[in-house]
């Protein structure tokens, strides 16, 4: 996918903050965040949203949430959201999976 922005991102087209990466799977600081930690895991594989996951295997399904909680861990999150958007109406704005790891204090939140 040429156009998209994780695609150039996972290519070293764009830069930006990456977190993690593994096993087919990379993390990246959000531009802008609504959490004290606010990351995106991303799949290498271009997936549109969240209704493509089932291209997914059984096993590479479970490496993907074990590598979102890897990366809280690295991020040091104890505890933490994590937020999938699928569908513009949804508020989905990158079409390629994606979820959110969100941390801290979270905007619009109580402390």
């Amino acid at each position: 996918m040429s156009s998209c922005l994780f695609c150039k991102i996972r290519d070293g087209e764009l830069p930006s903050e990456i977190v993690n990466r593994a096993d087919g799977f990379f993390a990246i600081r959000d531009i802008a965040p609504k959490a004290d930690v606010h990351v995106l895991v991303i799949p290498d594989r271009h997936i549109d949203d969240f209704r493509g996951i089932g291209a997914f295997s059984g096993d590479e399904s479970k490496r993907f949430l074990g590598f979102v909680a890897d990366t809280a861990r690295v991020c040091g999150l104890e505890e933490y959201r994590v937020v999938n958007y699928c569908g513009a109406g949804a508020g989905q704005t990158v079409f390629h999976l994606h979820v959110h790891v969100l941390g801290g204090r979270i905007q619009g939140m109580p402390a």
